[in-house]
């Protein structure tokens, strides 16, 4: 069997292009790391997220591609993150060989599968933990608002406000344009107090292009960075949101672009299944570099 290492590799997910989708630091065995190593490494590479892998929890399966994996930003460890999962399934498929995979995360349990499409690119699928949707005060809204220099008219009256969750909460917000969920100036310390006092890992910023299609931006100034470039997590969070409103099919593949304000562009699919209020997404991924 493929010995893992503990080389801290590079991966930019859901894209295909190395300067495109979110880049995350993996390192497929952390076996010899503790919190504070781990935290270092997350600091020092300075990406949203970097996944650290150890051994899974007794039990486990698929044996041999069943693994613990954690998630750490800039400033703490986050109990879920799509795009990191993505990468680290990626990374696995290169080494032990495409298929089903099982990670126990701190949000819990989480599986993915990884596929190779025709054209030799590997597609990895997680599925969400259990989603849930909550109300949010009015008043809780305009502060929000204020910090991202909103008004209330900005927003989508067809997309209300809700803190939504598959594995990490957060606050969805459906602009009313384009232009206006391009036009991201926010005060950083003062909506990191404000999602750190709620328990927010991003706010979802949405624009509905059509009835299956959202461009979204994800700010996240609570990992110690202005804006995720593309987010697996707020992808299932903001899926489950979209199904409990009832504003989608019960079954349906929802693609969102994010990232093309940032100049990384990234696709994510969001499949909805009747039937299952878990949350799929679903991403492409690829090695960057050395020195990109």
């Amino acid at each position: 069997m493929t010995t893992l290492s503990n080389e801290i590799l590079r991966y930019a997910a859901f894209t295909t292009d190395p300067a495109g989708g979110n880049p995350a630091g993996v390192v497929l065995d952390a076996s010899a790391l503790d919190d504070a190593a781990m935290l270092a490494i997350a600091a020092d590479l300075g990406y949203s997220e970097t996944a650290f892998l150890t051994a899974p929890p007794e039990g486990l399966e698929p044996q041999g591609r069943a693994f613990t994996l954690r998630f750490f930003s800039p400033k703490a460890e986050v109990p879920f993150c799509g795009h990191a999962t993505v990468a680290t399934s990626i990374a696995l498929a290169e080494r032990i060989g495409v298929g089903d995979l099982t990670f126990a995360t701190p949000a819990g349990t989480v599986p993915v599968v990884v596929n190779e499409r025709e054209d030799g690119a590997l597609v990895a699928t997680l599925t969400s933990v259990e989603p849930h949707v909550e109300e949010i005060s009015e008043d809780d809204v305009a502060r929000a608002l204020d910090l991202l220099s909103w008004s209330k008219d900005d927003l989508d009256p067809s997309l209300p406000p809700r803190v939504a969750y598959a594995g990490a909460r957060h606050l969805v917000l459906a602009a009313g344009t384009r232009e206006r969920l391009a036009d991201l100036d926010y005060d950083f310390d003062g909506l990191a107090a404000y999602m750190t006092e709620r328990d927010l890992t991003t706010v979802q910023l949405a624009w509905r292009e059509s009835p299956t299609t959202f461009h979204v931006r994800d700010p996240f100034p609570v990992g110690g960075v202005v804006e995720d470039p593309v987010t697996g997590a707020a992808a299932a969070a903001f899926g489950a949101y979209l199904r409990e409103l009832d504003l989608v099919p019960p079954a349906v593949t929802l693609t969102l672009h994010q990232g093309e304000d940032l100049g990384r562009p990234g696709v994510l699919r969001v499949e909805l299944r009747e039937g299952d209020a878990r949350v799929r997404v679903s991403g492409t991924g690829v090695v960057i570099p050395a020195g990109a």
